[in-house]
């Protein structure tokens, strides 16, 4: 069986690699905080004190970080992972990052005769922990399938895009639907409060209708309950709408309407709520008008 190295234990990547260790892959893994592997450890993996201790004899070498700086920290920076990697090996970035960033890191394991793949993912802390992830993915498509069975475990389904960075481009174009469902159940909930509906009724009339949405079911219930702790940080939503934004001037594309939701969730972290839910930006529309959405 493959030998995987897993580099990276936030709230996605421990679940990920906990959900191979399950499957039989020996795991290795490694993370800058180290006392986060103990429950990996525990669980049978084998911990790395660095990056290249933990890459060496693995077939495969995958990881989920925060943002691009981490990822280029990693594989050029303190981490030295492309001096690690041999030829052969395959390297799978899941990472939700701009797709310059990801063609920087196929060009350069492909200069070292490894294989890359970029693999971001929809889901969040649940479907990690459950193996119910979303997976799109960019590269060659024998790579793709010969990883299949590898991510199985950790995924609902997995999508082959197309060439590398079609993987890390779909995923901003995902994260921008995500981005406008959050606001759409914000404004819809606030608007019907304003009105006097009561907030269980007009999410009993979404749940059936044509328009319905888990996110709605999700986030809506929890605004409800003003349940804002962390499946994905608003800090990091930030990041995904500024990397969209950049992504889209790039390609000289007119996204009003992210603008202003990024707006919105500017002033969310700057009241401190960076570190709640992605749904707290919400509390930015509530005080505009001046209502709370509450059962």
């Amino acid at each position: 069986m493959q030998q995987i190295a897993y580099l990276g234990l936030g709230i996605m990547g421990r679940g990920m690699a906990a959900n191979l260790l399950k499957a039989g892959y020996p795991v290795t893994v490694w993370n800058r905080t180290a006392e986060r592997c103990a429950p990996l450890v525990a669980q049978g993996a084998r911990q790395a004190a660095t990056p290249a201790e933990a890459v060496q004899g693995a077939d495969v070498i995958m990881y989920c970080l925060s943002d691009d700086k981490a990822v280029e920290d990693l594989v050029w920076g303190e981490g030295k992972l492309i001096d690690a990697v041999k030829p052969g090996q395959i390297v799978i970035d899941m990472t939700t990052l701009h797709p310059d960033t990801s063609r920087k890191e196929y060009a350069a394991f492909t200069a070292k005769g490894a294989e890359f793949l970029d693999a971001p993912v929809f889901g969040s802390k649940n479907e990690a922990a459950n193996g119910g992830l979303w997976i799109v993915v960019g590269g060659k498509r024998a790579v793709y399938e010969q990883m299949l069975p590898l991510l199985k475990p950790i995924s609902e389904t997995t999508h082959y895009m197309g060439e590398n960075p079609m993987g890390a481009s779909m995923k901003l174009v995902g994260n921008l639907v995500v981005a406008f469902q959050l606001e759409a159940i914000g404004e819809a909930m606030v608007l019907a409060t304003r009105a006097g509906l009561d907030p269980h009724d007009v999410l009993g009339v979404l749940h059936v209708t044509d328009f319905k949405s888990p996110i709605f079911d999700g986030v809506g219930g929890a605004l409800v309950r003003r349940d804002f702790d962390v499946n994905f940080a608003l800090k990091l939503m930030l990041k995904d709408a500024n990397l969209i934004a950049k992504f889209a001037q790039d390609l000289n594309v007119p996204l009003p309407g992210v603008a202003a939701i990024r707006e919105n969730i500017k002033v969310g972290v700057n009241r401190g709520w960076g570190e709640e839910n992605a749904s707290a930006f919400i509390k930015v529309l509530e005080d505009g008008a001046n209502v709370q959405v509450k059962g």
